[in-house]
């Protein structure tokens, strides 16, 4: 996530598409793009705890900003000149995730022929964000609530404790209550990490800063691709105002820039209608590419009498390896019934 999923205004002059807007609080730098009751209360919280060192949980559904409140908490807080290290929970392989944390001293393992400083140690005296936290592996959760209770971790290969004088920040579009029920996320961890919870609005929560959002995306592509664009018709707000966002502000802004992009004689005439009726009829007949995924290992696992490895077990039907499956069984929340215990 970055700037394309809640967008804030640049100190030039207000843009004909739209509104100039509010200053937030006491921030002098920049404003952001919105007025609705529920995005300036998530911004207010930030600006709460920001002076603090508390630990901050961000919720939220995929593209609502949960990123950039982020980014707002560390601006405002003292450790501001200092770095704001990110690290996405869910984009880096188990395997690789605690020498990328951590860090590693030179032979720790096999092909680590170099001392690595990982995220934590880059981010002291400043901030760690942790993206998509529900997909932390349970077996480093542990070591990560060491450090929020310690403030001590180690480097792969190294008896060396070294303090970590670090606010973390975590967020997900997950429900973590469901997680801990389903035992693939600690519960001390997520007490730990959620002692400030901050909620990010989606976009169909937000309907008075649709037009709003719309007009900085237009302009931030027009001026990007040296275009002219006028007002949206009518007919356009309309529908923009009326789509339910499911992408919320990612989504928006790419069906701007393709209005832009696509855009006649200065002509916005983004394809809102049309999606409307596709996304709706999808949501209707269509399974998320993680529910089938799930209701496929389900299947292949009750065929197998839940038996994982072996000639005859799921792994090999599913052509994947043992230690695979079982991350994506975890991931998935597939628990093993008693019966086949």
């Amino acid at each position: 996530m970055n700037s394309t999923v809640l967008a804030f205004s640049e100190p030039r002059e207000p843009s004909h598409l739209a509104v100039n807007p509010r200053p937030f609080s006491e921030m002098n730098n920049d404003g952001i793009v919105g007025n609705s009751l529920v995005l300036w209360s998530a911004l207010e919280q930030a600006e709460l705890v920001a002076p603090t060192d508390s630990t901050v949980m961000i919720q939220g559904e995929t593209g609502t900003g949960k990123e950039l409140i982020a980014d707002v908490i560390h601006n405002l807080s003292p450790r501001r000149h200092h770095n704001l290290i990110k690290i996405n929970c869910a984009a880096i392989p188990p395997t690789l995730f605690e020498s990328e944390l951590f860090g590693h001293e030179r032979g720790a393992f096999t092909g680590a022929i170099n001392q690595r400083v990982g995220r934590l140690e880059l981010a002291q005296k400043g901030t760690l964000f942790l993206d998509e936290i529900g997909d932390l592996p349970l077996e480093l959760q542990p070591k990560l609530l060491r450090v929020l209770q310690d403030r001590g971790f180690e480097r792969l290969g190294s008896s060396r404790t070294i303090k970590a004088d670090v606010r973390v920040i975590a967020a997900t579009h997950r429900d973590l209550n469901q997680l801990v029920l389903k035992g693939s996320f600690r519960d001390d961890l997520y007490y730990r990490l959620n002692i400030i919870p901050i909620i990010a609005p989606p976009l169909r929560e937000r309907g008075e800063d649709i037009i709003l959002l719309a007009g900085y995306f237009a302009k931030k592509y027009a001026r990007r691709l040296n275009k002219r664009v006028n007002d949206f018709p009518p007919e356009i707000i309309e529908a923009l105002a009326s789509y339910d966002w499911p992408g919320n502000v990612r989504e928006l802004e790419n069906v701007i820039e393709r209005a832009v992009v696509l855009s006649v004689d200065g002509i916005l005439r983004p394809a809102i209608p049309k999606l409307k009726r596709s996304v709706r009829t999808s949501s209707a007949s269509f399974k998320t590419l993680e529910e089938v995924e799930r209701e496929h290992i389900l299947n292949v696992l009750k065929e197998t009498n839940w038996v994982i490895g072996g000639q005859e077990g799921a792994a090999r039907w599913l052509g994947i390896n043992r230690t695979t499956l079982t991350f994506r069984m975890r991931k998935l929340g597939i628990t093993r019934p008693a019966l086949c215990q």
